[in-house]
């Protein structure tokens, strides 16, 4: 029997004779960049030298351009949006969601390190009696870099190639549940394991919240890649809930 080579269209000619675009592939990309995220991510906290965070996200970024050709690009959603309106929708629904996260993680913990968004702002730096307009600029740079690097690199990533291998196997469905729950562990390094006093300590509950509200979130990107046709939907969104993280961080903790 002929072997099936419709899944190996959408991968350059060079990896199509190493893999299908299927689940394993997936997983293989999930194991080659989110484990060493996990760790550098780890390590930063640790150490406040999150140099190599940016790294990871541009290797994530480059992903879809080193494994897939034209064809598979578009299939990922590398394209124009069809409806554009759809676009507006994807960053008022970011920002909703990061206001949301904040408010619960305020009401439930304050401001100790159980809440998340209080843990996450310690890698800011922000100067204890930072003047006004020395905020504001800190702040614009924060939400530029912030509303780049990551969006860009991890829908590429996530709701990009990772999802699009799934899918050839499982369906958009279930392929969003794994690409969605792949991103909600990882941020495990970002909140959950948390470094302080120089140790390591794991909040329960709190880290159960956070992935969870990673999983949600990561499905709300998805969603707005497949209403506007567009990956760029996803990124939009993913930027405005960093911006509304980050604002909340600056103005509101």
């Amino acid at each position: 029997m002929e072997k099936n080579t419709s899944y190996k269209n959408e991968l350059k000619p060079f990896f199509s004779n190493l893999f299908d675009l299927n689940w394993k592939f997936g997983l293989f990309l999930i194991l080659i960049i989110c484990i060493p995220r996990f760790i550098l991510v780890l390590n930063a906290n640790a150490t406040a030298n999150y140099g190599y965070i940016g790294l990871i996200m541009i290797l994530s970024a480059l992903a879809p351009f080193i494994f897939l050709n034209k064809l598979g690009r578009r299939k990922i959603g590398l394209t124009k949006p069809k409806k554009y309106k759809w676009l507006l929708l994807a960053f008022i629904s970011g920002l909703f969601a990061s206001i949301v996260l904040y408010t619960m993680g305020y009401f439930l913990y304050g401001n100790s390190y159980e809440n998340w968004y209080q843990y996450i702002a310690k890698s800011y730096n922000i100067p204890a009696g930072i003047n006004h307009c020395d905020k504001t600029i800190l702040f614009i740079i924060m939400a530029i870099t912030g509303m780049i690097f990551s969006p860009i690199g991890e829908e590429l990533f996530f709701r990009g190639i990772v999802h699009e291998s799934f899918s050839k196997s499982f369906g958009d469905r279930k392929a969003s549940i794994i690409d969605a729950s792949a991103f909600a562990i990882t941020h495990i390094s970002h909140f959950g394991l948390v470094f302080l006093n120089n140790k390591w300590h794991f909040y329960i509950v709190p880290t159960v919240i956070w992935v969870l509200s990673m999983f949600i979130v990561s499905i709300l990107f998805f969603h707005f890649r497949k209403r506007s046709g567009s990956i760029l939907g996803a990124v939009i969104c993913h930027a405005a809930f960093n911006l509304g993280m980050i604002f909340c961080i600056f103005y509101l903790l």
